[in-house]
């Protein structure tokens, strides 16, 4: 099986076809992605994305497995990592396409130099606070004030990316280099009220255009990067007035640019590159 192990700040990604899977069942490729997303006996990886035609109009089709199997429904640094994939590989000649996802169709536009695709832009479609999107139960008696996660107080604030995430913005004065991200983000992933489980975001404001995230992931842990994480952190630093709308959001690799458009959708800027290839021969 050919793959591409690929990487939006950090964020990784192994790449596969999907033909390269079709004699496989679900059940099989989730076994898959388990092993080859374990570091030090795999390839080592945050998940498996397997790339798809499109279906009902859109270019392509994103199909993602977590680092424990589990199938994820949206990634914006692996959405990017497939626009630089299936323009510098040849599939498409197009700088601007669409990707189906389980969260929805999204639009990527391609910044072009020959054929390399230099940044990567998503529309990573409009956040939404309702507690059937996220999806989430007693909503108001989790968001009605602070709640004891880990022995600490904190305000929650859900939001929905077409995947669930739970903001929580540190203290003034707080490094989120320090934070115990090991220690909290299980505890919050697992909450009984976000009964499809969460990613939660811990933010620290530096100022209106600028905030630094680190995230933990739902079936992956702590990640370098999480694109629909810094997008609902955005989107709760503007509603919550703490930021502007367009904003540089800083995680452990590397910056994003998030612009929280007027009309709701949430726009995300950043870079994809690719890390090695190889053939997976267990």
């Amino acid at each position: 099986m050919h793959f591409v192990k690929m990487q939006g700040l950090g964020n990784d990604y192994i790449y596969v076809l999907s033909q390269e899977c079709e004699h496989m069942s679900e059940e099989e490729i989730a076994s898959l992605a388990r092993r080859m997303s374990r570091r030090h006996f795999g390839i080592g990886a945050d998940g498996l994305v397997l790339i798809a035609p499109g279906q009902d109009g859109t270019d392509f089709r994103m199909i993602m497995y977590n680092a424990d199997g589990s199938k994820g429904k949206m990634c914006g640094n692996a959405a990017r990592c497939i626009g630089k994939y299936v323009y510098e590989r040849g599939l498409t000649d197009k700088q601007d396409l669409t990707i189906d996802t389980l969260a929805g169709t999204r639009g990527i536009h391609l910044d072009v130099s020959g054929r390399k695709a230099l940044r990567v832009t998503v529309d990573m479609g409009a956040p939404s606070f309702l507690p059937e999107d996220i999806p989430m139960k007693d909503y108001g008696s989790m968001t009605g004030g602070p709640v004891d996660v880990g022995g600490r107080k904190w305000l929650l604030h859900p939001v929905s990316m077409g995947n669930p995430h739970c903001v929580m913005f540190l203290e003034e004065g707080e490094d989120v280099h320090d934070l115990a991200v090991h220690k909290y983000g299980p505890l919050f992933e697992h909450l009984p009220c976000f009964p499809d489980g969460v990613n939660a975001e811990f933010i620290q404001v530096e100022s209106r255009d600028h905030i630094y995230m680190r995230v933990w992931e739902r079936g992956s842990g702590e990640t370098m990067a999480c694109g629909t994480g810094a997008c609902a952190a955005v989107a709760a630093s503007a509603m919550c007035d703490r930021t502007g709308r367009e904003v540089t959001v800083t995680l452990p690799g590397g910056d994003l640019k998030v612009f929280y458009r007027e009309d709701g959708h949430i726009m995300q800027t950043g870079d994809a590159s690719f890390a090695f290839e190889g053939e997976w021969t267990e």
